[in-house]
């Protein structure tokens, strides 16, 4: 069975579907690719079936990722059971995906996306909200390339995290 993460933002059309696409190429080219499954959703019903923002998928494709056809889900607290990790874009997100979880095991899988970018403070230290992935929607071009830094630079760790469940160390 193949290990599942969902990364979740609020519309499921910007920051959320980037970090589906740069996670599912880094486990690609870490070899990882045929036992994770990643997928993605919004904590919010109003993007329902819209596909990624073309300003999203533009930063991607200059980026050179390959832009998958896909519209917007909304998380269900089914989603939350059968993922293994459950990566939230901001500490809004990640209190619904709480709430979502049925049992104590359920919300230990809820982590902040930017909490596996080693620049980034631990939590420990710092409010959850201070990881929080900054919002393209309102912005330009540089507000979409600024989610898409900040999801890059936390995916060498998710992979790191992953590859060490996956083996069981």
């Amino acid at each position: 069975m193949p290990y599942r993460v969902m990364t979740v933002c609020t519309g499921n059309i910007c920051r959320s579907p980037i970090a589906e696409v740069v996670l599912r190429d880094r486990f690609e080219e870490a070899g990882l690719g045929h036992l994770v499954v990643v997928d993605s959703g919004g904590t919010s019903s109003e993007e329902l079936g819209n596909p990624i923002d073309p300003r999203a998928a533009r930063v991607l494709q200059e980026a050179g990722y390959a832009v998958p056809r896909r519209t917007a889900h909304q998380v269900t607290a089914e989603d939350v059971a059968a993922r293994d990790l459950l990566l939230a874009m901001t500490a809004h997100h990640a209190r619904r995906l709480r709430t979502l979880a049925a049992t104590a095991e359920h919300t230990a899988k809820v982590r902040m996306y930017r909490s596996f970018d080693p620049a980034s403070p631990p939590l420990d230290r710092v409010d959850e909200s201070v990881l929080d992935v900054e919002d393209p929607w309102y912005g330009g071009h540089d507000d979409f390339l600024a989610t898409l830094e900040q999801v890059e630079l936390a995916a060498d760790g998710i992979v790191a995290h992953v590859r060490r469940a996956v083996n069981g160390a």
